[in-house]
């Protein structure tokens, strides 16, 4: 019998297989012309937890500015609308990449990866101090693994990486046992130093999920939130305010703070990850400043139930916000790829007393393309004339001194200006209409 069901099923379970996956598979239209300053990205889905987090990875993962967005969620549908532009505040005109978001974004799949294959990624989390990337970097040259691509953040006094590599004789990711216990024992002591024994974690996996999301997850694993700042960042700190709108059972997130790539990521990720959903959502920026605006439910439906909870989304997304602030000054090395290149550049920071508050690594075909963000010892800006000297000795056509981005072109609009944190909770009412009315096509300009 189960054999018959076998022969007869299989056929028609496939056809009713791909009907759900037609009728579910996102709806992405990609317009030039409504909106005069931005290029409008709209795209219609079945409501599923981490979706909106997926539609926000495709564009930033490709360095484009979110300068708008409107959420909206009914039933088990959902609408969202961006307003992108390139780096350089424009609209997007190359072909190859608004055929590559409408693409992506109409297959977005909880199953993506940044697609690391043939290399081994190392996990490490614990106490950032003064040349402890140098460190690291010696241990994995002399254990003969090549760093090909590399991500840190630091936090409160905290650091978490994830460090891909592959064995640099054969080229191959690193398969065997005992080569990995030895590189998460020397990396594990590394880490530990003096006075961390209990923190420091180290792991080696093949498989990994989106590079930057891991990072907010191990960071949020480490509790960096609950940590006392090291440097006092003053009034560029963001401001988080969290209300429940009773009538309509929702919690209601206002995050005020100085705009820069990759912010409405940054925020959706710890939500998602925190097992919130978004049911609406506005996001504007005017000038430097972004202001957001997020009606959350916990996934069972409910609101943020108790002053503790609160005051824990507030320290989650102030930390998820600051992870990526770029602190220090931004050297940027363009060299020949080169075994021990990291472990060479760091040291020579480390020996001038540069403290890594972030850095990126890549390889290019034959080259590596770093950057780094630097500081002195103890967070201040780093003295140009040692700047100077570590370019010196690095070598000054290699390693170049970056002026750091601005977040958005300043283009002042009035209306936004005159939005604040208390007024985005007062007129949340009204965003929701004109977000409404807006989604149906009844408002078509860019404001």
């Amino acid at each position: 019998m189960k054999e018959e069901k076998g022969m007869e099923w299989p056929p028609c379970v496939d056809e009713y297989e791909k009907l759900v996956t037609r009728m579910n598979t996102p709806r992405v239209v990609i317009d030039n012309a409504v909106c005069p300053t931005a290029t409008v990205v709209t795209v219609d889905s079945a409501r599923r937890h981490g979706i909106l987090l997926e539609a926000v990875q495709v564009l930033t993962d490709l360095n484009l500015s979110i300068k708008k967005a409107y959420i909206s969620s009914d039933g088990r549908w959902f609408m969202d609308v961006f307003h992108i532009t390139d780096q350089n505040g424009n609209k997007l005109t190359d072909e190859s990449v608004i055929t590559y978001i409408e693409q992506s974004m109409g297959t977005i799949d909880s199953g993506r990866t940044d697609g690391y294959n043939g290399l081994t990624a190392l996990e490490l989390t614990g106490t950032d101090r003064v040349g402890l990337l140098s460190e690291v970097s010696a241990v994995l040259a002399d254990l003969q693994c090549n760093v090909v691509e590399a991500k840190v953040w630091t936090h409160n006094g905290r650091i978490a990486s994830l460090i891909y590599v592959n064995d640099c004789n054969s080229g191959c990711p690193i398969e065997d046992s005992q080569k990995i216990d030895r590189i998460e024992a020397r990396l594990r002591n590394v880490l530990k130093g003096d006075n961390d024994i209990r923190s420091a974690k180290t792991s080696v996996s093949m498989v990994v999920t989106h590079t930057e999301r891991r990072l907010h997850q191990m960071m949020f694993a480490d509790r960096d939130y609950e940590r006392k700042p090291i440097l006092n960042l003053g009034s560029d700190s963001p401001v988080v305010t969290v209300q429940n709108w009773a009538e309509r059972g929702y919690s209601v997130v206002n995050v005020q703070c100085k705009d820069r790539s990759k912010l409405l990521f940054d925020i959706v990720c710890t939500l998602t990850d925190m097992e919130y959903v978004v049911f609406h959502a506005t996001v504007n920026t005017a000038g430097d400043v972004a202001y957001l605006e997020f009606y959350i439910r916990h996934r069972d439906g409910t609101p943020i139930s108790s002053e503790p909870e609160r005051q824990r989304v507030i320290q989650c997304l102030k930390a998820a916000i600051e992870r990526r602030e770029s602190k220090g000054v931004r050297l940027e090395l363009f060299a020949a790829d080169r075994q021990g290149l990291l472990a060479d550049v760091t040291r020579t920071f480390r020996e001038n007393g540069l403290n890594v508050t972030r850095a990126e690594v890549s390889t290019q075909r034959d080259m590596a393309l770093n950057f780094f963000y630097v500081t002195d010892a103890i967070g201040n800006p780093a003295d140009p004339k040692l700047i100077e000297a570590v370019r010196q000795r690095i070598g000054l056509s290699s390693l170049k001194v970056k002026e750091l981005p601005l977040a958005c072109p300043k283009k002042e609009e009035s209306e936004e200006q005159a939005v604040g944190v208390g007024g985005a909770v007062l007129l949340s009412l009204g965003s929701l209409v004109r977000r409404n009315l807006y989604n149906l096509g009844l408002i078509r300009s860019c404001s």
